[in-house]
């Protein structure tokens, strides 16, 4: 990647950056997503985006027991022992 090619800029309003419409879109920034700064010590400055895990299900993975499960009488008792 060249240092002497300018993308897109934009303005410092008090502790805050705007990100180009441009640079969001390519490289698919939403909000909830966190920008990691790295300060090289060249004095410039490497981005990495993190992008959150949405959704009721972003953080499950899946069930990988093999003990056989019965939608029908299983649904409500799922993980509640049963005395």
């Amino acid at each position: 990647m060249s240092s002497d090619r300018i993308d897109a800029e934009s303005k410092v309003s008090g502790n805050q950056a705007n990100i180009p419409a441009r640079i969001r879109r390519e490289l698919n920034i939403d909000d909830g997503d966190q920008l990691r700064w790295h300060l090289e010590d060249d004095g410039s400055i490497r981005v990495q985006v993190i992008q959150q895990q949405t959704g009721t299900f972003a953080d499950f993975d899946g069930y990988a027991g093999e003990e056989p499960t019965d939608v029908t009488s299983d649904h409500d008792a799922w993980g509640v022992d049963v005395e």
